[in-house]
């Protein structure tokens, strides 16, 4: 499968909005601090969203998920509903955003801890998971293979012995949160679609620090590990270039 073509004024809206995701994300950190609970950090995303000219995407009826923004804690991977469990020094917390501005989409996601700078495996963890994201940029010179971008990932994740998370993947995004072709976050260089100038994809490893199985609570929303091991997530959304790539959702 192939994507939309995007014009040009699309593809300028995906990038003003995801200088907006990328401001909330700049600022929702700071809001981070143990005894906040989730409920209360979701309240003001939603605010936020909406006073910087965008739309709540997880609220509109092609998602419908109980909350503005995806709050996944320790060993929950993603898709974590934000309650009123007040977050502790310590805890591992990733964050997934989806917002709409202008009709389209952009996609991102963080992991952090709270009250302090992560230390020994969570580090490590968290580094590696993010400078798995980046490889995955980095493999992008202008059209290439979904391969290419998994194998870039899988190389940094398992060189650090982390947990791949296999079942679930990035994807295209722009006119609807998920479009093709999906993005494994593991794969053959030279193997599956070919992505080209002007495709927007959303590039999103996930990782723990055991296995790969996972499991959905009885929500039917929050996917965490079967092992119950700790969990990190990042990802950008970007846009593939002549002779490169652009991150759409960074300031």
């Amino acid at each position: 499968m192939i994507q939309r073509i995007k014009t040009a004024a699309e593809i300028e809206a995906m990038r003003e909005g995801g200088k907006i995701l990328a401001g909330i994300f700049r600022d929702l950190r700071e809001r981070v601090v143990p005894g906040i609970t989730g409920l209360e950090l979701d309240v003001w995303v939603g605010k936020e969203i909406v006073e910087r000219g965008a739309i709540v995407t997880y609220k509109t009826s092609e998602v419908n998920f109980p909350g503005s923004i995806c709050i996944s804690i320790n060993d929950e991977i993603v898709h974590g509903i934000p309650t009123d469990y007040a977050l502790e020094k310590g805890d591992i917390v990733s964050f997934d955003l989806v917002i709409t501005y202008k009709g389209m989409k952009t996609d991102s996601a963080f992991t952090m801890v709270v009250g302090n700078q992560p230390t020994g495996a969570i580090k490590h963890l968290i580094n590696l998971t993010e400078r798995s994201l980046y490889a995955g940029i980095d493999a992008i010179k202008g059209p290439v293979y979904t391969g290419d971008i998994g194998a870039a990932v899988e190389k940094v994740l398992s060189g650090g012995k982390l947990g791949i998370i296999r079942a679930l993947v990035g994807h295209g995004v722009g006119h609807e949160m998920h479009e093709a072709p999906e993005i494994p976050n593991y794969g053959t260089k030279g193997s599956g679609t070919l992505l080209t100038v002007g495709d927007t994809i959303a590039i999103e490893p996930m990782a723990t620090l055991g296995g790969e199985g996972i499991k959905t609570d009885s929500d039917d929303w929050t996917i965490r590990t079967r092992d119950g091991s700790m969990a990190a997530h990042f990802e950008h959304t970007v846009l593939i270039l002549e002779n490169g790539v652009e991150i759409l959702t960074q300031l």
